[in-house]
């Protein structure tokens, strides 16, 4: 038997990064110039018309100066993460 996981929560990903680019007041601009990613690029991954590559959250959790973590562990918001204590 196949255990398939729980889908990944993609509205809270790009939640996450909504909430990191307005704690610091950026426009799309401002980011695209401190992550090199361009403005159409993070328009889509805000606004969930792509999830991104994983070199892409890369970069923005340096850019933001946070752990890649900050933005992966959003994926389970809704569900329990791997390895976590089931209720």
């Amino acid at each position: 038997m196949t255990i398939f996981p729980p889908d990944p929560n993609l509205i809270a990903l790009r939640v996450e990064l909504a909430r990191l680019r307005g704690e610091r007041g950026w426009t799309f601009d401002e980011l695209a110039a401190r992550s090199g990613l361009a403005r159409r690029t993070l328009i889509d991954l805000e606004h969930g018309r792509t999830t991104g590559s994983l070199t892409t959250w890369h970069a923005l959790a340096h850019t933001f100066d946070v752990p890649i973590e900050r933005f992966l562990t959003s994926l389970c918001n809704g569900h329990a993460a791997p390895g976590a204590p089931q209720p």
